[in-house]
């Protein structure tokens, strides 16, 4: 147990000595009675190793999702991580490089980070990319935030197919940022799944700083952001794209190419697995120009020279509040995703270009012929027959109760979706399906087996 309690009674007794206090109690005396947890913890007795690791595994077993085909999306993406990543993710030049803000010691994290930074510019099609932030949800916001400034309005109009904890990441960080009521305007999908474009227009004005748009949308449908751009920038409003999976860039063309101002992302499916919730790592990509480069929140790692025309990697633009002004600064976000970023760096220099694509097809393929074989069933129906997908789709269950179906299909061990009506009480009778390259075709037939029982 040496292993996990290090110190010896004598170890403590000398520093209680050194510090002058009679016990170790005493070393808590600030801390209010009230406060203090006076019962025993409920730990159990003390395990040896082996014991403790049968006893951690048999927790884990738990777990409702080991063991059972999932089919669970709706933001993070069951994608395949080779066990390279985390070999790689131990190399010393890695884990014991100091703070970036001194480079001279640093230059294996900065090296990653400029890494980084190349991939998400060439994934989403634009010039301009940070060196990471939290997760989506904050990385949506600070574009937000960031195309206020640019355009010194106010108003921000959100699409439904904007991630619904996206968008409600975005009305925190407004509400902080003294936004009026009704500045942020949430505009329905249409029928077809997609970003209305028409409603979308009606709900700009000269006041309108952003117009927010899912690719692909939450509901998994792709629209048309090359309409949504030509309206918004014609009312002067900057375009956001946000891209719960980027894998589906491998297919689709870039935000950059449809003229997107700014595009942000979830890292995650590249980086790691879902983990029952997180981490993530938040992508941001835009337009350059000095006034973009001047108001990209987070921080920008650049390639430059020394005087002996060697290669050096430098932090090239800062904006935590230490350096500047606090009320320049154009963001909270002090630091990066260092982590999940260089994980994120490792996978897609590992997949390659080639591979990033093949992958994309191979979830696109999967998805598709699960679509077919669900839409057969008795009772079942594509919520959205008629609009293009990547590897995620709504589905109508009968009965009209999306979370029942999910509960009987956990009994027969798949997890068969994410029940809309979590977030939206009118689609309390829509599934929502997502298929990564991960799936065989025997996990899709089961799950249509399984529904097809159900139905």
């Amino acid at each position: 147990m040496m292993r996990y309690l290090p110190h010896t009674p004598e170890e403590i007794a000398d520093m209680l000595r050194a510090v002058g206090a009679p016990d170790v109690d005493a070393l808590f005396a600030a801390v209010p009675p009230e406060a203090r947890y006076k019962k025993e913890l409920d730990v159990g007795p003390a395990l040896d190793e082996p014991g403790l690791m049968r006893h951690l595994g048999e927790l884990a077993a738990r777990n409702t999702g080991a063991g059972k085909i999932s089919f669970l999306g709706a933001g993070a993406y069951d994608h395949h991580i080779p066990p390279a990543v985390d070999q790689l993710l131990l190399r010393g030049e890695f884990y014991t490089a100091y703070t970036p803000y001194q480079p001279e010691v640093a230059q294996g994290t900065l090296q990653a980070i400029f890494e980084f930074q190349t991939t998400v510019s060439e994934i989403f099609g634009l010039p301009l990319a940070n060196a990471s932030l939290y997760d989506g949800a904050s990385a949506t916001a600070e574009a937000v935030l960031m195309a206020r400034r640019l355009t010194r309005r106010e108003k921000v109009v959100l699409s439904e197919g904007v991630h619904p904890q996206y968008r409600d990441v975005v009305a925190t960080f407004l509400r902080s940022a003294g936004l009026a009521e009704g500045g942020l305007v949430t505009v329905p999908v249409g029928a077809d799944g997609a970003d209305d474009v028409e409603a979308l227009a009606k709900a700009l004005s000269p006041e309108v700083a952003a117009v927010v748009v899912g690719y692909p949308s939450f509901f998994g449908t792709v629209g048309d952001v090359r309409a949504v751009v030509e309206r918004a920038r014609a009312a002067g409003a900057q375009v956001v794209t946000a891209t719960a999976d980027p894998y589906a860039l491998a297919l689709l063309e870039s935000p950059g190419a449809l003229g997107a101002d700014i595009a942000v992302g979830e890292g995650q499916p590249i980086a790691c697995p879902p983990q029952f919730g997180g981490p993530g790592v938040g992508l941001f990509a835009c337009r350059e120009s000095r006034e973009t480069l001047q108001q990209i929140p987070g921080r920008l790692c650049g390639r430059t020279v020394d005087k002996n025309g060697q290669t050096g990697y430098v932090l090239t633009l800062v904006t935590r509040e230490q350096f500047i002004r606090r009320e320049r600064a154009t963001s909270n976000i002090c630091t990066n995703q260092g982590l999940l970023a260089l994980s994120f760096t490792i996978r897609a220099a590992l997949l390659g270009k080639r591979g990033f694509v093949e992958t994309a097809r191979h979830c696109l393929a999967k998805a598709e012929y699960l679509k077919a074989e669900l839409a057969k069933l008795p009772g079942y129906e594509l919520a959205y027959p008629q609009a293009k997908t990547f590897n995620e789709f709504a589905l109508r269950v009968p009965g009209g109760d999306a979370a029942a179906v999910v509960e009987r299909a956990r009994h027969q061990g798949v997890l068969a979706g994410y029940p809309l009506g979590e977030v939206d009480p009118a689609r309390k009778g829509q599934l929502l399906v997502a298929v990564t390259e991960r799936h065989t075709r025997h996990d899709l037939d089961r799950l249509a087996e399984v529904l097809g029982q159900i139905g």
